[in-house]
C-alpha cells in the first residue's frame, strides 16, 4: 500500500494512477485487459488514449495522493456510479485504489466539506442526499451566485477563457446530437467552472463550486430522464457565451439567472418522469 516514505512517494502516487485508471477500466469493461487510461473532472477526465509520461508527472506534482483518491471518488459521484445514500466503505475504496485507509479517509472529510458526502456517526459515510425541499432553496441562492458570475465575467472574461467556452459548447452541440448524457455531463460541470473562473472572484467560485456540489446529483438526474433538456441547455449556454463575448453584463446576468431557473424548472419536471430502468420516480435524488 502506498506510504509517504522516503524517495518511493513519487513512485507510489504513480501506481495510485494507474490503479485508478484500471479500476474505472474494470467496472466499464470487464472482459476486457486493462489499459492505462486517463480519468479527469479538473484533473482526471476520460480518454481513448494512455497519458503520456509527461502527463502523468504533471498531475503527480499538482496533486497529492489524498487529492487523487478525493478525484476519483468524485468522478464517480459525477458519473452516477456512485449513487444517492450509497454507502461508502473506506477498506474497499482502499483496497481497490491500493492505498493505506488514510488518504481514503482524508478524502471522505474533503467530499463532505465539498457537499458530496455526508458522514453519519456509528454508521459511515454516504453519497449526500438532498431533498426537493431543498434542493429548491439551494438553486435560489445558486440562481443569485450564477447572476453575478454572469455580471463579472462580461467585464473581466479575457480571450482564453472565451476560447475554452465556446470550444466547450461546440462539444456539446456534438453530444447534442447523439443525446450522450455521458458525455455532455462532465461539459455542462467543465462550463460553469470555466465561467466561475472568468469572473474574477476566487471567492464568489469557492461559494458557487460548493453550492453546485450539493446539486450535482440533480442536475445529472435532469438529464438522463429527459435527454431532450440537453438541446435546451445547450442553447442557452450558447447564449451566455455570447453575451458575455459581447461584454454585455446585464445580459449575461439575467441569462444565467434564467438558466439557473429554467434548469430547476427542468428538474421538476424530470422527476415526475421514471428514472432509467426504474419503475416509478424518486422524490429524493442528492
Amino acid at each position: 500500500m502506498c506510504r509517504k516514505a522516503g524517495g518511493s512517494f513519487r513512485k507510489c502516487r504513480l501506481q495510485i494512477v494507474d490503479n485508478i485508471h484500471k479500476a474505472a477500466f474494470n467496472r466499464h469493461h470487464p472482459d476486457r485487459p486493462t489499459p492505462l487510461r486517463m480519468r479527469e473532472k479538473s484533473a482526471l477526465t476520460e480518454a481513448a488514449q494512455p497519458p503520456s509520461a509527461g502527463a502523468v508527472i504533471g498531475l503527480l506534482q499538482q496533486h497529492s495522493l489524498t487529492t487523487l483518491v478525493q478525484l476519483e471518488i468524485e468522478r464517480r459521484i459525477v458519473s452516477g456510479e456512485l449513487v444517492a445514500s450509497a454507502k461508502l466503505n473506506e477498506a474497499d475504496i482502499a483496497g481497490e485504489l491500493g492505498v493505506s485507509r488514510g488518504p481514503v479517509r482524508e478524502a471522505f472529510r474533503a467530499l463532505e466539506q465539498a457537499g458530496l458526502v455526508r458522514t453519519e456517526k456509528n454508521r459511515g459515510v454516504f453519497v449526500r442526499q438532498v431533498s426537493i425541499e431543498e434542493a429548491a432553496e439551494i438553486y435560489e441562492v445558486r440562481a443569485a451566485l450564477d447572476a453575478m458570475i454572469g455580471r463579472l465575467a462580461a467585464k473581466r472574461a479575457l480571450p482564453a477563457h472565451l476560447t475554452r467556452l465556446r470550444g466547450i459548447v461546440k462539444r456539446m452541440h456534438a453530444a447534442e446530437r447523439s443525446r450522450d448524457v455521458d458525455a455532455y455531463f462532465p461539459l455542462n460541470l467543465e462550463f460553469h467552472d470555466v465561467l466561475a473562473e472568468a469572473a474574477g472572484n476566487k471567492s464568489l467560485a469557492a461559494n458557487y463550486r460548493r453550492i453546485v456540489n450539493e446539486l450535482i446529483i440533480y442536475r445529472r438526474e435532469v438529464l438522463a430522464r429527459d435527454t431532450e433538456n440537453i438541446i435546451a441547455s445547450t442553447r442557452e449556454h450558447e447564449a451566455i457565451v455570447n453575451a458575455v463575448a459581447k461584454g454585455d453584463s446585464q445580459g449575461a446576468e439575467r441569462l444565467l439567472s434564467g438558466h439557473v431557473t429554467e434548469s430547476y424548472t427542468r428538474l421538476r419536471r424530470a422527476l415526475d418522469k421514471p428514472a432509467p430502468g426504474a419503475g416509478k420516480p424518486s422524490r429524493k435524488v442528492a
